[in-house]
């Protein structure tokens, strides 16, 4: 769309798309104001109140409407807009004319797990307010655990307390709450990265949606950029034009590593987010062991089991798939490798690891003590089954933390030396 100068007669109506709340309210104060600023937010908030009267579809206004109630000129309102669309909070539609005709539809602020969980609006909020204001944020929204060990749950089910009806069904689409995804533009230029291939190099179906993701996300990790990516492209292709997915993750590695000096990853060598780590200040085992997970990253994790020996290139390409592809965080890694290594003689099993780590993805497991509790919990379901079909005890080996008496401090001496060992390695 060509530059259109705004206008004070401009004319516009607010559409919400969404269901706001007061919580809503205090989610952009708290989390989009200290990355959009204080104008953006008070826009928001306007066209939020323009609303009011009329639910979902508010009056025509003109633009100067907004000028006397924000106290601002036109070009810092419409830097404000911007700001709005590009962190999804309204999209903006243009009709030209006598005068010009604005439509903003309104969406809903992230909620504070979705914020802390975005891997860009977390960083940019991290780096606008510092550690020490993250932190009282992180700790205002931490989530709260109430003990139920000794409780059983006594919820009635919907069939339990409501008859069957045989009256007419009917359905209504209603309004829900409604966001917009995170809109962003490729890391790499694919038309600058096609034409630079050979013609009869490549194919149209070369380039397909998911080669496109994975391109987009190997470069956004080893902060590669278009060029550089098609050199390692070329050394991706088959004979067919397509490209090769494990060769391409490979390539890229190597290309990073010949560049960095042999380093690794950044990805495969960071350790779990702060905004997911667990309160400081648990002394006890099970505390400790779950410090390791979060504050190792999956590579030395890896290494350490290697005897500080280099992971093989088909475990790093493992690692590799788990924290890319799967989009697991560092200490589900390394809670995922802990337990495999255990259960199956110590082999990372390539089938094995990735339907644990489908499931986990599935249940949106995203710290250590969550998949720590997922995996016994999955181990007991699994020897329960083959206790019952074989009537024989069940005796599979598993990982020193798995066991709720580790919280007791009542270990045997052997499972108290493995405990130690572990923890050694990483103090």
């Amino acid at each position: 769309m060509n530059v259109v100068t705004l206008l004070p007669a401009d004319k516009y109506i607010v559409v919400n798309k969404t269901i706001l709340t007061e919580q809503d309210r205090k989610n952009l104060v708290s989390f989009y104001e200290p990355i959009i600023g204080s104008l953006a937010v008070s826009l928001y908030l306007t066209l939020w109140r323009d609303l009011d009267r009329y639910n979902f579809v508010s009056a025509n206004y003109t633009h100067h409407h907004l000028m006397t109630l924000l106290k601002a000129n036109l070009d810092s309102i419409k830097i404000a807009r911007k700001s709005l669309e590009a962190v999804g909070l309204i999209r903006t539609y243009f009709k030209e004319g006598e005068p010009n005709n604005y439509v903003y539809e309104l969406y809903s602020p992230m909620s504070p797990k979705e914020f802390f969980a975005n891997p860009i609006f977390n960083v940019v909020l991290y780096n606008n307010i510092g550690a020490q204001e993250y932190d009282l944020l992180r700790k205002e929204y931490a989530p709260v655990s109430v003990p139920l060990k000794d409780y059983q749950e006594v919820t009635s089910m919907f069939d339990e307390v409501f008859a069957s009806s045989s009256s007419q069904s009917v359905s209504f689409e209603a309004i829900g709450k409604e966001e917009l995804p995170l809109n962003m533009q490729d890391q790499v230029d694919f038309d600058l990265l096609i034409s630079s291939l050979p013609k009869g190099l490549v194919t149209e179906r070369t380039f397909n949606k998911r080669i496109r993701a994975l391109i987009n996300n190997l470069a956004f990790v080893y902060n590669l950029d278009t060029l550089k990516m098609v050199e390692i492209i070329r050394m991706s292709l088959n004979q067919n034009g397509s490209i090769d997915k494990d060769s391409l993750r490979l390539q890229t590695r190597k290309y990073y590593q010949y560049n960095n000096q042999g380093k690794l990853p950044t990805l495969v060598y960071r350790s779990q987010p702060e905004y997911l780590k667990s309160p400081k200040g648990d002394t006890s085992k099970k505390g400790r062991i779950i410090e390791v997970f979060e504050n190792t990253s999956p590579y030395d994790f890896l290494k350490s089991k290697y005897n500080n020996g280099n992971p093989t290139s088909r475990d790093l390409k493992l690692l590799e798939y788990l924290l890319i592809d799967v989009e697991l965080k560092p200490a589900v890694v390394n809670v995922l490798v802990d337990y495999v290594l255990k259960k199956n003689n110590n082999k990372l099993n390539t089938a094995f690891v990735e339907t644990i780590a489908g499931q986990w993805k599935r249940l949106g497991i995203e710290t250590a003590k969550e998949a720590m509790e997922v995996a016994e919990k999955e181990h007991k379901k699994y020897t329960n089954k083959l206790q019952k079909e074989t009537n024989k005890p069940v005796n599979t080996d598993v990982p020193v933390w798995f066991d709720e008496k580790i919280g007791r401090e009542n270990l045997s001496e052997q499972e108290e030396d493995e405990l130690e060992s572990m923890l050694k390695k990483y103090e």
